[in-house]
């Protein structure tokens, strides 16, 4: 299904405000692509790249694409393994929710979304811990889940990233990071 939720609008809001001109950026898990094609009809200035693991997620990000006339560029890898091209920004909705916490869910959720779009393992920072390791010093937007800013904030150091913001979405929650390099280090 990969539905987006809008807490994903508060991602893309924090991108859009913080994008240099003419940046380079790409949606780490895009899913349905509903972030890098906001972005592209948002700001023309932009140079998107959407990346996804799953091809099946890369053909629905492809159709949406199409259809809204959106000027982005898709990848399969995973993480950025299979790019060359470094970037200014990197956003994410990763999967974030640990294994244990997958049962928990709503049933409409754990029963339709993909597995691999819920959770990344038992801690639910991997794909986080992927994306910071990967990240080549740009600014790194990630959306993340609920008691999750503790960890991702340990994460962060360990690959010589600090947090800039945490953005609260609409019920006070800490949900969007933004991090940036350490200062000299890459």
């Amino acid at each position: 299904m990969l539905i987006p939720r809008p807490e994903t609008e508060l991602l893309v809001e924090a991108a859009l405000a913080r994008a240099p001109q003419g940046a380079r950026i790409v949606d780490i898990g895009t899913g349905s692509g509903c972030i890098a094609v906001s972005l592209a009809l948002e700001r023309s200035d932009l140079r998107v790249v959407a990346v996804d693991r799953s091809l099946a997620a890369l053909a629905v990000a492809r159709r949406n694409r199409d259809a809204l006339g959106a000027r982005v560029a898709l990848a399969a890898s995973d993480v950025l393994a299979a790019l060359e091209a470094t970037f200014d920004v990197i956003v994410s909705n990763p999967p974030y929710i640990s294994a244990r916490e997958v049962e928990e869910l709503a049933t409409e959720v754990r029963d339709h979304e993909p597995r691999m779009a819920l959770t990344p393992g038992p801690r639910g920072t991997e794909v986080i811990e992927q994306i910071l390791a990967q990240a080549r010093g740009a600014m790194v937007l990630l959306e993340i889940g609920f008691g999750q800013e503790a960890d991702v904030r340990k994460v962060a150091t360990a690959h010589a990233y600090e947090v800039e913001t945490v953005l609260p979405d609409l019920a006070g929650i800490a949900r969007v990071v933004v991090l940036s390099a350490h200062h000299g280090r890459k």
